[in-house]
C-alpha cells in the first residue's frame, strides 16, 4: 500500500506533537510517511530551559496547566512520569503592585470575579466606592448575550474601572500578553459570558456553581473512595528539568531522516492535489500538510493558495514577550513576600509585567541557598523594550524589583551570580474581539482544503496543553484518511 505523505510546518511543541503521532502510525505499519520543517536550529518553539550551577531557568513557559490533560498524559506517555512536578500550591499567594507597595489577592476571588464578602470589603487593593459597586453587583440584572466585546466593557461593567486596572489587567496580562481591553470576553471568558446571561450577576453565578460542584463531589460515589490526604490536584504541573526535557523526549521518539531543521519554507503551492513546499532551491510534494506555525507565517504561505485565509490568519494580532532569570545568593537577600510572586498593572508605568518567586513556586529545582527571579516584560503594550540591550532590561528589572520588594529586600546594588534574558518576537497569539467569529471563517476556508490542518497557539486555546492536543489531532485525522484513502475507502 503506497504511503500518504505529510508535511509538517513549524517546530514548536504543536508541530512536534503531531510529528510525534505521525512517527507512531508509522512504526505501526500505517501507510505514512511525515517531513517535519522547522526554520530554527532547534525544536520547541518558546519551550527552552537551561541548568545553570543546578538551578533551572524556564526561557519561555514554566509549566502547563494541570486541569487541561493533554500535556500530563503525553508526558507519561514519554516516560517522563516521574519528572512531572507539582506546583507549591500550600506556598501559593499572588501579590498585585499597587504604588511601591505589594497587596494581596482577596482570598474567595475565583479568577476575576469576588465570592467572599469580608475578605473583599477588607482590602486595599480597591478603593471603598469599588467595594461598594462590588457588593450592589448581586443585583446586577442578566443580560443576553450580542456581539462580542472585551474583557474590560464585561469586568467594568460589573465592578468598575478600577477592577480592570487592578483585577483584569495584569492577571490577563501574565496568562495572554494581552490587555483586557483587546481580548475578547466570548473567548477568554466564555464562562462569565454565560453566567451574566443566565444569572446577571457574576458573582451569584459563581457562587451557584461553586455550591453544585460542592454538593455534585460530595454525592458522587468516587468521593467515598478517595483517600482523605490526597487533596486536590496542583494548578500547575512542570518537569523537575524545565520544560526543555518535554522537547528533547519528542525530539528522541522522531526520526531524524525527516527533520529538517534550520529549514525555512520560503513558499507553498497547490499542484493538483498535491502539495508542494518550497525550501530554498529544493521543491517537495506532499499529500496533505499541517501547519504548525505561528497564524501570521501560515498566512503569508497560504495566501497563494487561498487568499481569504491568508488573510485571516495573518490579521490575528501577536505579541512580544521578554523573559529575565536573576539566580541570587539568599544570604544577600532579605525576606520576601510570601507566595508564587507579584504581577503589576499597566497603570503602574513600569516596564515589568510579572515577576515570578521559581525557587517558591516548584520545589526542588533550585540548590538551597538560591533564590530565582523569573521577570517578565513586553506585551501587547511595551513591544519597544525588545529594543533594549540585555544590559538596559537587567537593569531596568533590577531597580523595579527593587523600588517594589524594597531595598532592604533586594537592594539594586546586589549583583546576581546568574542572568538570562531571552526575547520571543511574536510568540503569543491574542485572542481579540471576534476571535470566535474569525475562527468560524478560517474552518471554513480550511474545510475546503481537506488534506490541510492547522495547529499550534492562535486558534484554540494558547497554552502547552491546548497546542498539544491541537497538534495530535491534526495528525491522527490525517492518519485516517490517508488509510481510509489507500484502503480504498472515501477520504
Amino acid at each position: 500500500m503506497e504511503a500518504v505523505h505529510i508535511g509538517v510546518i513549524g517546530g514548536g511543541i504543536a508541530g512536534l506533537s503531531a510529528a510525534f503521532e505521525l512517527e507512531k502510525a508509522r512504526a505501526a505499519g500505517q501507510p505514512v510517511e511525515y517531513t517535519l520543517y522547522e526554520a530554527r536550529p532547534r525544536m520547541g518553539g518558546s519551550l527552552a530551559s537551561e541548568t545553570v550551577d543546578g538551578a533551572v531557568l524556564e526561557l519561555g513557559p514554566d509549566s502547563f496547566l494541570t486541569e487541561k490533560p493533554a500535556a500530563a498524559e503525553l508526558c507519561r506517555e514519554l516516560g517522563l512520569d516521574a519528572e512531572l512536578l507539582p506546583s507549591n500550591d500550600a506556598a501559593r499567594r499572588t501579590w498585585i503592585v499597587v504604588g511601591n507597595r505589594l497587596v494581596a489577592l482577596p482570598d474567595g476571588l475565583m479568577f476575576l470575579v469576588p465570592t467572599k464578602l469580608v475578605p473583599t470589603a477588607l482590602t486595599r487593593l480597591f478603593s471603598l466606592r469599588t467595594k461598594i459597586r462590588m457588593g450592589m453587583e448581586l443585583l446586577h440584572p442578566p443580560r443576553a448575550s450580542h456581539a462580542d466585546e472585551s474583557v474590560a466593557a464585561l469586568v467594568e461593567r460589573h465592578y468598575g474601572v478600577e477592577a480592570v486596572d487592578r483585577l483584569a489587567d495584569p492577571l490577563l496580562s501574565g496568562i495572554y500578553g494581552g490587555g483586557a481591553a483587546e481580548l475578547s470576553a466570548r473567548t477568554v471568558l466564555p464562562r462569565l459570558v454565560e453566567m451574566e446571561k443566565k444569572y446577571g450577576s457574576l458573582t451569584r453565578g459563581m457562587l451557584t456553581a461553586h455550591r453544585k460542584m460542592r454538593a455534585a463531589m460530595k454525592n458522587s460515589p468516587k468521593s467515598a473512595s478517595k483517600t482523605p490526604n490526597r487533596g486536590a490536584a496542583p494548578i500547575f504541573t512542570a518537569l523537575r528539568g524545565g520544560m526543555q526535557q518535554l522537547v528533547d523526549a519528542l525530539a528522541a521518539r522522531l526520526d531524524p531522516a525527516r527533520v529538517c531543521l534550520g529549514v525555512p519554507v520560503s513558499a507553498v503551492e497547490r499542484a493538483g492535489r498535491a502539495w508542494r513546499v518550497h525550501t530554498g532551491g529544493a521543491v517537495r510534494e506532499f499529500d496533505a500538510l499541517i501547519m504548525a506555525s505561528p497564524a501570521w507565517a501560515a498566512g503569508s504561505l497560504l495566501s497563494p493558495v487561498d487568499a481569504q485565509l491568508g488573510e485571516e490568519l495573518s490579521a490575528i494580532p501577536y505579541s512580544s514577550s521578554i523573559t529575565v532569570n536573576l539566580v541570587y545568593d539568599e544570604r544577600k537577600i532579605g525576606r520576601l513576600p510570601d507566595g508564587f510572586g507579584f504581577l503589576v498593572p499597566v497603570v503602574e508605568g513600569r516596564s515589568l509585567l510579572a515577576c515570578t518567586f521559581v525557587h517558591r513556586k516548584f520545589l526542588g529545582r533550585t540548590p538551597p541557598g538560591k533564590a530565582v527571579f523569573r521577570a517578565f516584560l513586553g506585551g501587547a503594550k511595551r513591544e519597544s523594550l525588545l529594543a533594549e540591550s540585555d544590559q538596559a532590561l537587567v537593569a531596568t528589572v533590577r531597580r523595579e524589583m527593587a523600588e517594589i520588594l524594597g531595598a532592604q529586600t533586594l537592594s539594586a546594588e546586589i549583583e546576581p551570580e546568574q542572568v538570562r534574558v531571552t526575547r520571543w518576537r511574536r510568540a503569543m497569539a491574542q485572542y481579540a474581539v471576534g476571535h470566535q467569529e474569525r475562527m468560524e471563517r478560517i474552518a471554513a476556508r480550511v474545510a475546503a482544503l481537506p488534506d490541510l490542518r492547522l495547529a499550534g497557539n492562535a486558534y484554540d486555546g494558547i497554552g502547552i496543553p491546548d497546542c498539544i492536543r491541537l497538534g495530535r489531532q491534526a495528525a491522527r485525522e490525517l492518519v485516517t484518511a490517508a488509510v481510509n484513502l489507500r484502503s480504498g475507502i472515501s477520504a
